[in-house]
């Protein structure tokens, strides 16, 4: 009698996490948390598209992340 197993798919991440800094040359950078991912605009209307894009790309459908995840981080330095 053959025996059954269940096929360990490997289901995609819920969503994906990119952290998103100032460049010092203008525009903004954006990497993603725990993959090799990474991209540049001008403007945060472009980083949005570019992130997507980027998502895209580096994922299959199968695999990609439902939702993305933009972490802005903006260092504010203050006098002692």
């Amino acid at each position: 009698m053959a025996m059954k197993t269940k096929q360990n798919k490997k289901r995609p991440a819920a969503e994906i996490i990119f952290s998103i800094e100032e460049s010092p040359e203008g525009g903004f950078e954006a990497h993603a948390l725990g993959h090799s991912i990474f991209t540049q605009a001008d403007t945060r209307e472009e980083l949005r598209a570019m992130v997507q894009d980027a998502v895209r790309c580096h994922f299959d459908d199968a695999d990609r992340p439902h939702v993305i995840r933009l972490h802005w981080v903006k260092d504010e330095v203050l006098p002692a």
